[in-house]
C-alpha cells in the first residue's frame, strides 16, 4: 500500500486558476507525477497525462477519470515511450493537440503548463563490485529518459505556450544532483543536466515561459518502503540534517500516509531514527505553487522541495 492520495475537494467556492488551461505531466500514472495532476486539477487544469508502461494503461485512465470527475476538467492519456525521445516527444504533442481540440474546437492550440517529472533511476559504483564497471548502455538509458526526453519535448511543446509569459515549465530533479550519494554518478549527473538546461530554458523561453526545477528527496511510497535498512542507513545522514524530517507520530503526518500510516509509523521510528521522508503530495505542492500566477517572478530556480535536507535556491 502507498501513501494515501492527495484529496482536493472541487466546490463552487474553490479557487481555480488554471481554468481552462492545458497542462501535460509525465511519469502521471503514480507517485510525484499523478499527486501534481490530482492538484492542479483541482484548480481547474486540463490535463493530458503521460505514461510508458502497458501496465500503467488502466492506472492512468482511472485517475483521469477520477480526476474528470472529480473536479469537472478534461483529462486524456497517453502512452509514450520516453527511452525513444524524438517520437515521444511528437507524439504527445499531437496528442495534446487532438485533445485540446476535442473540447476548444475553436481556440489556437495552447499548451499552459509542461510538468517534466517522468524519470528512470541507476544505482551503481564505478568498478562496482557486485555489477562491474559502468557501461555505455546504462549511461544512455539514463540520460535519454531523464536528460533527452525532457529536453525535446520541452523544445516540441515551446512553439505552443502563451505569448504573455503566462506559461509555466517545471522539471523534477533530485537532491541526489548536489548531495554527492554514492553509486549515483549515472543518475546524479542527469540530474544535473536538467538544472543546468532549466537555467537555460528560463532565457530561451522568456518571453513565454518562466521555467523551473525542484529537488525532491526520499519521498515515500512502496519502492521507498521496500528499498531496506541498507539503503536507509546511507539516507540517514542526510535525512537528519533535514529540519522538517523530525517525527514523533504527528496526526497530520499520519494522514498523509493514510491506509499505510501503521507501515509508515512503524518503520520512521524504528528503522529511521524518528527522521521521515516526504510525501508526493508535499513535492506536488511546491510544484504546484511554481505553476501558479503568483511564481511569476521567478525563473530559472531550483527550488527545494526536500524537508531542508538540502538548502538553497539556484
Amino acid at each position: 500500500m502507498s501513501e494515501a492520495k492527495t484529496e482536493i475537494a472541487s466546490s463552487p467556492g474553490t479557487a481555480r486558476p488554471y481554468d481552462s488551461k492545458l497542462g501535460i505531466v509525465t511519469g502521471g500514472s503514480r507517485g510525484i507525477g499523478a499527486a501534481v495532476a490530482t492538484r492542479l486539477a483541482a484548480k481547474g487544469c486540463n490535463l493530458l497525462l503521460v505514461y510508458t508502461s502497458d501496465s500503467s494503461t488502466e492506472p492512468t485512465k482511472q485517475l483521469c477519470s477520477e480526476l474528470s470527475s472529480s473536479h469537472k476538467v478534461q483529462c486524456s492519456a497517453v502512452q509514450a515511450d520516453l527511452s525513444s525521445p524524438a517520437e515521444a516527444a511528437a507524439k504527445i504533442v499531437e496528442a495534446a493537440r487532438s485533445f485540446f481540440g476535442s473540447y476548444s474546437p475553436n481556440k489556437p492550440f495552447q499548451i499552459d503548463i509542461l510538468i517534466n517529472n517522468a524519470g528512470v533511476a541507476s544505482n551503481q559504483h564505478m568498478n562496482d563490485p557486485k555489477k562491474g564497471p559502468i557501461q555505455e548502455d546504462e549511461f544512455q538509458r539514463v540520460y535519454s529518459v531523464n536528460v533527452l526526453a525532457p529536453l525535446l519535448l520541452t523544445q516540441a511543446v515551446a512553439p505552443h505556450l502563451p505569448a504573455n509569459r503566462a506559461g509555466r515549465i517545471v522539471n523534477v530533479s533530485s537532491v541526489s544532483s548536489s548531495i554527492g550519494y554514492q553509486g549515483q554518478s549515472v543518475y546524479a549527473g542527469s540530474k544535473a543536466a536538467l538544472e543546468a538546461m532549466t537555467r537555460t530554458w528560463s532565457r530561451e523561453l522568456a518571453s513565454r515561459a518562466t521555467v523551473n526545477a525542484v529537488n525532491p528527496g526520499p519521498a515515500w511510497g512502496d519502492m521507498y518502503a521496500a528499498a531496506g535498512k541498507t539503503f536507509w542507513d546511507i539516507n540517514q545522514p542526510y535525512v537528519d540534517a533535514a529540519p522538517l524530517a523530525q517525527y514523533d507520530g504527528e496526526a497530520d503526518v499520519l494522514a498523509k500516509a493514510g491506509p499505510d500510516a501503521d507501515r509508515f509509523d512503524h518503520i520512521v521510528r524504528e528503522s529511521m531514527g524518528g527522521r521521515r521522508p516526504g510525501f508526493t503530495s508535499e513535492i506536488a505542492g511546491t510544484i504546484d505553487m511554481l505553476c501558479s500566477a503568483e511564481s511569476g517572478w521567478t525563473t530559472g530556480s531550483v527550488i527545494c522541495a526536500n524537508g531542508g535536507m538540502k538548502m538553497s535556491i539556484a
